[in-house]
């Protein structure tokens, strides 16, 4: 999604992979075991079973960089070389987070047509990667207009994860799988009516969803500090996925479209070629390479997609405002952390509204933390988390890092015993900017005006969880097949 990050130091804290506007180098793995096919028939062959996969990550993710910079097998009739450094291919799409890399996904086991992908730096580099990984419906309100998009993505992920175990993998090692149910936790008589209201709208829309009462919650997570007025829903169905793996794993099963996809990383796109005749957008040029386009280009940069398509089309007097904006996010990880374990993902209602800032008064360095609490794939805890626009301006501010962790030490007594000085040595801080529309949509789909460019971006914290979802909607668009969630309330046009 977000695809521009590096390294933040800070004197006291150890930062993970986190974004800037002009440098990175974070790196992603290449390593897996097997390929999944998606759906599509053919086997695929595993790769040499002595390389293993590991998913355990050092203090900096401990990735080592991919190979190469650009994958280019392109010698078949569906992507053909050009005279000099360029080729064409069907489709071209500029961003190599989550969305861009399921959209790469769905040409290939979708269409006969081929894909490019080009990008800055490299997979999961950027927001993807430095968030929770969670795939929650348990914040998300049927009826609203992001409602079917993640409710498809949802069934989605969980049909890949089937579709593993159909073929004797495990989604667990595969993509970090984890099906741990979240709670969405009320402290307040207001808040506990708005859960039991909450519940019911849910299972009225067809999820499995239940309010707990204090003492329930208190029995499925004994570390939680219950006080008299304390309740939560339940959504047993919702996931967990590891951001890294999961991007590794979707890039190597593209990889195995030999002839039909490339990958140019460490590559960025400078510039727009548009038709003599026509004045359609005919290229994307990079700066080492020009990548032609056939029948689409998709712009799945982040919180600079605006920005970067603005530059972009700036050369062709052609004007065009895309208001996302970048949100700035911490979390807290912390290795190691005997003293807490949580069984489930688990959020405080007031995440809702937390998630939900968007007076315009409220841009300018405002912030706000809210608890979640996960445990990852290697047993980390997971804290956070805080909004806050700041501009591209990724470097760790450490009163709200202190603050998510007083903040989550109101809800888990166990930390209440612990100095957060003493837990410094052991954590560390992912930094991402979220693509942030203000309307709370991602847009997606084509730019008014540039028939064959299309936008998919603006997800904020939600990239992983609505990416199939987006990458199928994109696809379809393109195609020309029908859909299967409403489009119309993430067009471009009348939002930019």
């Amino acid at each position: 999604m977000l695809h521009s990050n590096h390294m933040v130091s800070s004197s006291s804290l150890r930062s993970c992979p986190s974004s800037t506007p002009s440098s990175r180098t974070a790196i992603a793995s290449c390593s897996t075991r097997h390929f999944c096919n998606f759906g599509f028939n053919p086997k695929w062959p595993p790769i040499n079973p002595n390389r293993s996969r590991n998913l355990s990550f050092s203090h900096d993710y401990g990735y080592k960089p991919v190979s190469f910079c650009a994958f280019k097998d392109v010698k078949s009739s569906s992507s053909t070389s050009r005279n000099g450094n360029a080729f064409e291919f069907d489709v071209v799409i500029i961003g190599a987070g989550i969305i861009g890399l399921t959209i790469a996904r769905q040409f290939l086991i979708g269409s006969d047509l081929s894909v490019a992908v080009v990008d800055k730096a490299v997979p999961c580099s950027g927001a993807t990667g430095a968030g929770q990984g969670y795939l929650w419906m348990a914040h998300k309100s049927p009826g609203s207009d992001i409602w079917e998009l993640a409710l498809r993505s949802h069934r989605l992920w969980e049909g890949l994860a089937e579709t593993l175990r159909d073929q004797g993998l495990n989604p667990s090692e595969e993509l970090g799988w984890r099906k741990t149910g979240s709670l969405l936790i009320g402290r307040t008589p207001e808040e506990l009516d708005m859960l039991k209201r909450k519940v019911k709208q849910l299972s009225t829309a067809g999820l499995e969803a239940e309010y707990l009462s204090g003492a329930d919650l208190l029995s499925m997570e004994p570390a939680l500090l219950i006080g008299d007025n304390c309740g939560a829903a339940f959504l047993p169905n919702d996931c967990q996925l590891d951001a890294h793996g999961t991007s590794a794993f979707i890039q190597k099963a593209n990889r195995h479209f030999k002839g039909r996809y490339a990958e140019f990383f460490h590559d960025p796109v400078t510039g727009l070629l548009r038709s003599g005749s026509s004045g359609k957008i005919e290229a994307v040029r990079t700066s080492k390479t020009t990548l032609y386009s056939k029948k689409a280009i998709v712009l799945a940069a982040g919180c600079w997609s605006g920005t970067l398509l603005r530059d972009l089309l700036r050369e062709g007097k052609t004007v065009l405002d895309v208001p996302i904006m970048p949100r700035k996010g911490h979390l807290l990880v912390i290795e190691n952390f005997n003293s807490l374990h949580v069984n489930r993902g688990l959020m405080e209602v007031g995440y809702v509204n937390h998630q939900a800032l968007t007076l315009a008064k409220d841009f300018e360095q405002s912030s706000s933390v809210s608890m979640t609490a996960t445990m990852d794939v290697q047993g980390n805890l997971i804290l956070g988390s805080s909004r806050e626009f700041a501009g591209f301006n990724t470097e760790v501010n450490e009163f709200i890092v202190a603050r998510i962790w007083e903040r989550a030490s109101e809800f888990f007594s166990t930390m209440k015993e612990v100095s957060f000085s003493d837990i410094k040595s052991s954590s560390k801080v992912r930094i991402g900017l979220r693509p942030y529309m203000l309307d709370g949509k991602p847009v997606i789909g084509p730019v008014h005006g540039l028939s064959n460019v299309f936008l998919a971006s603006g997800h904020e914290g939600g990239g992983l969880s609505m990416a199939l979802g987006t990458a199928e909607m994109i696809a379809n668009m393109v195609l020309g097949s029908p859909g299967k969630v409403d489009p119309a309330p993430f067009s471009v046009q009348g939002r930019c």
